[in-house]
């Protein structure tokens, strides 16, 4: 893994889009993507570029179960307002989350990704370790499945919706082995909240138990974190 470390989350979100564009640059045509308020700054960076995105595809990570596109709760939602309506993209897939045969759309899903190999990966973290909604004792070898969201992932989305009962309580979501299979991935975390997750991340033991663990394996993983995310690493991992 390469660490690095910035002063806080405006810089990261700089530095993350620094990593896409040279990487866009360099042919890689099929990127992963995230949600949340963690990859805002490199959206707006994105948007804010001269980046040409009419030749990428872009495949997201996960939805909400329940929820349809329009909803402006829904992650294809968010996606369109911070990225796709003003960074047209050639074809952009999110989890069709009002999927009538969910177990269908997993597989279908599985069927985009192997099609379209992602070059750059895009990941957050939980503060419990998890990495999309791939929490603590998902098998590593999961492909897209349906998961149902634990009560801190319900609690930690609520501020989101007008009520926590507003929460849906299930995902479509890319699995620990297709998150795997990217060339490439980038994960950003910032905060203090983080910083256990981060730490346990780099330096713990690979287990299910901690999802984000499993990237130590992947021979490509570039981490941005602020200082507040970096505060319970070594120092090795600081310079």
């Amino acid at each position: 893994m390469k660490i690095i470390v910035t002063k806080n989350d405006i810089q990261g979100g700089a530095k993350a889009f620094e990593l896409f564009e040279k990487g866009i640059k360099n042919g890689a045509k099929v990127l992963g993507l995230a949600t949340g308020s963690t990859p805002e700054p490199l959206y707006q960076n994105w948007v804010e570029s001269d980046l040409n995105c009419n030749n990428l595809i872009s495949i997201n990570l996960d939805e909400y179960v329940g929820l349809k596109p329009d909803d402006p709760q829904s992650y294809h939602y968010f996606m369109q307002k911070h990225l796709f309506d003003k960074k047209p993209f050639k074809k952009t897939y999110v989890p069709d989350g009002t999927a009538s045969d969910v177990a269908q759309a997993c597989k279908d899903y599985d069927q985009i990704i192997k099609d379209n190999p992602i070059d750059i990966q895009l990941l957050g973290i939980g503060r419990n370790g998890h990495i999309a909604f791939n929490e603590p004792g998902t098998p590593f070898d999961i492909g897209t499945h349906e998961v149902k969201l634990t009560e801190n992932t319900i609690k930690a989305n609520s501020r989101f919706f007008d009520s926590i009962d507003d929460v849906p309580k299930s995902a479509i979501c890319m699995g620990t082995a297709n998150i795997m299979q990217s060339k490439s991935i980038v994960l950003m975390a910032f905060g203090e909240k983080k910083a256990h997750a981060v730490k346990e991340m780099i330096e713990g033991p690979i287990t299910e138990e901690v999802p984000a663990s499993i990237l130590q394996k992947h021979p490509d993983v570039t981490v941005i974190v602020d200082e507040a995310a970096a505060s319970e690493l070594d120092d090795k991992y600081k310079k």
